[in-house]
């Protein structure tokens, strides 16, 4: 277990709201962050000390970055691989290669899910336009079509319902290797968010209730209601089991839907989480601080709720613009990215509110 001191310096892949936020709560307990991404307008970096804007297949600008740093993080998990063994004997990397890996190939996560014990939706990979239609012969329909590799909030994604033209959906993935999945009758989303320190110490948080939009996340809320408290056991056990087998160090999120038969396993996300971000407020030891504490080899903070309901709700677009009239309610906390452009589906920040 390594324990790094305030003013160590955290290296952070990746320069959105996931990034400026852990770099928020690094500040508060004393440590720097250097922020790595190859975008220029960086909101993470806007509040970090260091910023390199590089192409992440940049090695040489990877290497130096890597070696300014005394750990590594990061915040989105389409961070291309091969270049991180490159830079694996700099500084820690927590989590590990292998959780990103295994985020990346939705093949490979679902049957890592499968082989710890866990329930997925029936599926099958799909790699040209003929074992497409084998797909859906085995699956039935309605199906979803998932790019592989890539696509979230609904991006990279097309609906297959009964006696569809199966080249328009072929053609809307732009023909790339894919998982057909079949439908789940579920009666609620929710997530299990968990932190795991250098140790081996697993704190979750509450377990919040998702509400999608569109494919976008729209509301997370804590406490569940009684349909997913019921599966939450089944579901933190077999996300336990996933972070010990990775060796995983951070805050790790796994997405569920509860069914008649018991939680059924989406998704994983290695990193901190928009579903986790009402815990700001909303728990003792924010996803963030918790984060910053375990990939620093700190004790893991307290995860209980700070009230009895918290309510987390995402500004999509537009929304972000209702600024003053959602600060006229003084019990929201605001949270806006700093994200220049409002455009549909584009996530510009969250307010969250408590209720005691």
């Amino acid at each position: 277990m390594q324990t790094l001191p305030p003013g160590s310096t955290i290296g952070i892949l990746g320069g959105g709201q996931l990034g400026r936020m852990l770099s928020v709560a690094a500040a508060q307990l004393g440590y720097r962050c250097h922020i790595y991404a190859p975008d220029p307008n960086s909101i993470a970096a806007e509040v970090s000390a260091e910023f390199t804007c590089a192409q992440d297949d940049d090695i040489e600008s990877l290497t130096r970055f890597a070696e300014s740093c005394d750990v590594i993080s990061f915040e989105f998990e389409n961070v291309p691989v091969d270049p991180l063994h490159t830079i694996a004997g700099c500084a820690p990397l927590h989590p590990p290669i292998a959780a990103l890996d295994i985020a990346q190939n939705r093949v490979a996560e679902k049957n890592f899910a499968r082989n710890h014990g866990g329930t997925t939706a029936p599926f099958a990979e799909v790699t040209d336009r003929a074992s497409l239609e084998q797909a859906i012969t085995e699956i039935g329909a309605p199906a979803i079509l998932k790019t592989i590799r890539m696509g979230y909030d609904g991006k990279g994604q097309s609906r297959i319902q009964p006696g569809d033209d199966l080249d328009e959906h072929w053609d809307a993935v732009g023909q790339q290797p894919c998982v057909a999945e079949g439908f789940v009758t579920f009666s609620h989303e929710f997530s299990v968010i968990l932190v795991r320190g250098q140790d081996g110490e697993v704190r979750f948080w509450d377990t919040p209730h998702n509400v999608h939009v569109d494919g976008i996340l729209a509301v997370s809320t804590a406490p569940a209601p009684d349909a997913i408290a019921a599966q939450q056991d089944d579901a933190r056990a077999l996300a336990a089991k996933m972070a010990e087998s990775m060796n995983y160090v951070g805050v790790l999120t796994c997405e569920f839907f509860a069914t008649g038969d018991g939680p059924v396993f989406n998704e994983m996300a290695p990193r901190v989480h928009n579903s986790g971000h009402w815990s700001i407020e909303g728990a003792v030891t924010s996803q963030f601080e918790n984060h910053i504490r375990a990939i620093c080899g700190l004790p893991l903070g307290d995860t209980g709720l700070t009230a009895k309901k918290v309510e987390m709700h995402n500004l999509i677009g537009a929304q972000a613009g209702d600024w003053q009239a959602l600060l006229s309610d003084g019990a929201n906390h605001l949270h806006l990215y700093g994200k220049g452009e409002s455009r549909p589906g584009r996530k510009m920040g969250h307010v969250t509110k408590l209720h005691f």
